[in-house]
This record gives structure tokens, C-alpha cells and sequence, in this order.
């Protein structure tokens, strides 16, 4: 037996078994790293909401993202798993910060100890001021290329008239407009009402984070054909009835609505009325016909009253005098026989 271990041939298959052994060793090793290194995988969850613990009745944050977004590398079907479950959670923690400005870590819970977790952004910047609420009248708007041609916004309102607004106290105070418009489509002529969002600004428009109650408003929007007001002129036809005098006449109204394209309207500078005089037997109220003014579409009204004072009396014709005279004496007569 010695001999054969003192054999040069046993020599050499004893060394090229434990070559072998040695190769077929090593190559495992490195197909269970590769298996090893094939079975993680890196993945990114988006849009993770960031739960936020803070004294929310009295304090406002401003600073926080609503979502972070979280890398996780790991073993494949832990990071599949995580993925899909999705049952970790992320917060951050400012009950213990006074009012002021802060940079606070995003922290982390129920990942498991085989994952490596990054999460972006892991450090954010915030501001805790004290919460202020205050009313704020709404200025409802429109734009006026949305209007008809010679058509005009008369009026807008909305209801309700005023909003709460909820923010930080800087932010409430840096406030310059509180606004709710209103959109459609174009050559709008009739009036509408439409329900819209309210919109906090600050000076240079930007919109501000506050909370606003209600956030939509009704808007009513009164629109109106193209008018102007116009002076009256008074303008006497015919001849007065002979033996009277008029000593004056004047109208109800010193002024009338006229509705039309702008152009027409415009050009206007008084609307004349005649006035036949050879109607008017006394002092009193008369009503005249407004006649419409080349161009336009409407008027405020129709009619315009005018109180006539007259002096004298009325000449009257010699054939009628002696009918006069006629029915008088038989007027008298009957009422003699009775």
C-alpha cells in the first residue's frame, strides 16, 4: 500500500482530482453569486402620500410636498411584494417644532430589513405659522371678448358674496384678490348663471395655498344690448289754438336709454320728440310719441310725458258760437219745465 501512495502516477491523479475538485468548487461559487446578484432588483414607487402629524386646528404648514417618490433595491420578490401592497408608510413628525422655519427627515416604516429604501426628497424645508381665518368678498369676472358684438356686461354677482379663507397668517395677509370667473363660449348675448371656482391671489396673480370655504360660487351675469343715455330736446309742430298761449312745456324725463350698435349709439347727442301743440286745450299732462332714431333697436320707453302750462282761452268760430248759444238756451229751457 505504501508503494502505491509512493507511486509518481498516484502523485499526479491525487493532484489532478483535487484540481478539478478545486475548478468544479469555484465555478458553484460563482453561478450562486450571479444567481444571487440576478435575484435582486431596484425599483421606484411614485407618488407616495407623506403623512404629516401637527397641531392642524391651530397651525398652518406650508413646505410639504403631497407625495414623495421611494427608490427600494432588494430581493426581487420582496421588492415585488412591496410594490404591489404597498403597506409601509411615510410621515414626518412636527409636534414637538415651535412656529418658525424647520428642515425635518421624511421617516419610514414597515419596510422590510431586506430592502435598501431612498427616498426623494429625504430632508424638506417647511414653515409653521399660526392658522387665521378671515371673509373676503368675491370679485366674480368675465371675459369681454366672450360677449356678442354690441353687447355690454351690466352686471355681475355672485352668491354667496363672501368666502372664509384659511391659510397662514403671512399668506392671509399678502391677499390682494379673491376672484370667481366665469367661461363659455363666445358671441354670448343673453344673460346666464354658472356655478365657479373661487381663486386666492396675491398681488403679481399667483395663486396662494389656502384652504377656501365654499370653494364655488353661483355667478349671475346680466348682459345687456349696447345702450347709452341721451338728452331730451323738445321739439314744437303745429300751431297753437288761437287765443291760447303756451307758457311752457315740460317732460317728465330729461333723459332716454337708447339701445343699438355701438357706432349708432354713440353718434347720438339728444333724441327730439315732436310736440303738436295744436293738441294741447289746456294746462296739463300730454303724451307724446317717441320715435325710434335711425339705426337703433330700442328705447328705454316709448312716451314721454309733457306737462303743458297754457294762459288764455280758446277763439271760438262764429257758427259753433251760435250752436253754443242754441244748446244753452234749450239747456236753460228744459230745465225751466221741470
Amino acid at each position: 500500500m505504501d508503494k502505491i501512495f509512493d507511486s509518481s502516477w498516484m502523485l499526479r491523479l491525487t493532484a489532478l482530482f483535487l484540481a478539478v475538485a478545486l475548478f468544479l468548487y469555484i465555478q458553484t461559487e460563482e453561478k450562486r453569486e450571479t444567481d444571487s446578484s440576478t435575484s435582486n432588483e431596484t425599483d421606484v414607487i411614485t407618488n407616495v402620500p407623506l403623512e404629516v402629524y401637527y397641531d392642524s386646528d391651530n397651525l398652518f404648514v406650508t413646505g410639504l410636498p403631497e407625495t414623495v417618490d421611494v427608490k427600494i433595491s432588494g430581493p426581487k420578490q420582496i421588492v415585488m411584494k412591496t410594490k404591489l401592497e404597498k403597506d409601509f408608510k411615510l410621515f414626518v413628525d412636527l409636534n414637538s417644532l415651535l412656529i418658525g422655519e424647520h428642515s425635518v427627515t421624511i421617516h419610514q416604516e414597515n419596510f422590510s430589513e431586506k430592502l435598501d429604501v431612498s427616498i426623494e426628497p429625504r430632508i424638506i424645508n417647511v414653515t409653521i405659522e399660526e392658522k387665521v381665518t378671515e371673509q373676503f368678498r368675491v370679485e366674480p369676472e368675465m371675459n369681454n371678448r366672450l360677449l356678442a358684438e354690441n353687447f355690454v356686461l351690466n352686471e355681475m354677482t355672485a352668491e354667496p358674496s363672501k368666502v372664509a379663507v384659511t391659510g397662514a397668517k403671512s399668506v392671509i395677509d399678502n391677499i390682494s384678490y379673491v376672484k370667481a370667473t366665469v367661461s363659455g363660449e363666445k358671441d354670448v348675448n343673453k344673460s346666464f348663471e354658472q356655478e365657479a371656482a373661487v381663486k386666492v391671489l396675491d398681488r403679481d396673480l399667483n395663486k396662494l395655498d389656502v384652504s377656501i370655504n365654499p370653494d364655488k360660487v353661483n355667478v349671475k351675469v346680466e348682459i345687456n344690448e349696447y345702450s347709452k343715455e341721451v338728452p331730451i330736446k323738445i321739439n314744437e309742430i303745429g300751431e297753437p289754438v288761437e287765443g291760447l298761449t303756451i307758457e311752457s312745456l315740460s317732460p317728465e324725463k330729461s333723459n332716454i336709454t337708447v339701445y343699438g350698435s355701438k357706432s349708432v349709439v354713440d353718434s347720438l347727442k339728444e333724441v327730439a320728440v315732436d310736440v303738436d301743440v295744436s293738441k294741447i286745450k289746456k294746462s296739463g299732462p300730454y303724451e307724446f310719441k317717441i320715435e325710434l332714431p335711425t339705426g337703433a333697436t330700442k328705447l328705454s320707453h316709448e312716451k314721454l310725458t309733457v306737462r303743458a302750462t297754457v294762459s288764455g282761452e280758446p277763439v271760438r268760430e262764429q257758427g259753433k258760437d251760435s250752436e253754443a248759444d242754441t244748446d244753452t238756451d234749450s239747456n236753460s229751457k228744459d230745465t225751466d219745465g221741470n
